[in-house]
């Protein structure tokens, strides 16, 4: 049992999206909801009021870049907290948007992951300093833009990824990728599991549009489980499991942390008939709200975050 930390258990706020995943993080004895106010007025301005006497606590703002209102919303809370007096204050964000828009490919392209740590850089600082804990990163330089005397934290969804793996692969599958850029990690996931791993190397036909051009792996008559940290459209996923069912694979199931799914995209991927399962995390609100589609499974990610928490503020 982990024991409580000086101060009292840590206040959890959070953003009206992420309300699910964090009624089970509540659930550790060392977080405690934050009493808050939240309604919103006839024009569709937000009204937020924080109800709770938080003066010296230690005070976790649960929230995603996902969208511009969210970003706002996540900004909003964490500056009235601090000005409330907090101890100090961790910002959670199990997604954080944007996060492929890391660098600029053309001239004048805006790099808004940069822009968007920038922003959250500038929330004034608690009493014992401001943390911000991001999940499986597509870029892992983008820690780096936060400034200033916020302290940046990437983990990583291994130890509920992994499980899901197993669940859907059984003892012997092959762990793929989308392509080879994702190689290193799937490698690593491979090797902890004790599987064999597998790419697919591809080429670019147009601007939106790439085909298959060789697969390195044995898959004939074999499970291929693909990972990827994110699924969004499913188009590079749709290609990939095609290719691995086209060399003899047996049956493809996917895996990834962050469920995106935009409009359409879950009916996309069920309507290809390739995959037996699509499994991921409750990081993206998305997945929590598509959370009965009959070809999706999702886990939480609770345990990780917690455990971030708990390295953080010295709880064992």
């Amino acid at each position: 049992m982990s024991a409580l930390l000086p101060r009292g258990p840590m206040l959890l706020f959070c953003t009206e999206a992420y309300e699910p995943l964090a009624e089970r993080l509540i659930a550790y004895e060392e977080i405690t909801r934050g009493a808050l106010l939240r309604k919103r007025f006839p024009d569709g301005e937000r009204y937020l009021r924080i109800l709770e006497e938080c003066s010296g606590r230690d005070a976790v703002v649960l929230g995603g870049t996902v969208t511009d209102a969210d970003t706002l919303e996540l900004y909003d809370l964490c500056c009235s907290l601090v000005h409330r007096g907090v101890h100090t204050l961790t910002l959670l964000i199990p997604y954080f948007g944007y996060q492929t828009m890391e660098r600029a490919v053309k001239p004048g392209e805006v790099v808004v992951a940069k822009t968007r740590a920038r922003l959250l850089s500038s929330i004034p600082t608690a009493g014992s300093g401001n943390r911000v804990v991001m999940l499986d990163l597509h870029a892992e330089g983008i820690p780096h833009y936060f400034s200033g005397s916020i302290r940046p934290l990437h983990v990583y969804a291994k130890p509920v990824i992994i499980p899901l793996l197993r669940e859907l692969g059984g003892e012997d599958f092959v762990l793929g990728a989308t392509d080879a850029g994702r190689a290193k990690w799937v490698e690593s996931l491979a090797n902890d599991l004790g599987v064999q791993a597998g790419f697919v190397f591809k080429r670019r036909t147009s601007g939106t549009d790439t085909e298959v051009t060789a697969l390195a792996a044995d898959v004939r008559g074999r499970k291929v489980v693909i990972y990827d940290d994110m699924i969004r459209t499913g188009g590079s996923l749709i290609g990939a499991a095609r290719a691995y069912l086209d060399s003899g694979a047996s049956h493809v199931a996917a895996v990834c942390t962050h469920g995106v799914f935009p409009a359409g995209a879950l009916d996309t991927l069920a309507a290809s008939g390739l995959f037996t399962e699509v499994a991921c995390t409750d990081s993206h609100p998305n997945a929590e709200a598509a959370r009965a589609h009959p070809l999706l499974r999702v886990t939480t990610i609770a345990p990780v975050l917690r455990d971030a928490l708990a390295t953080l503020s010295g709880v064992s």
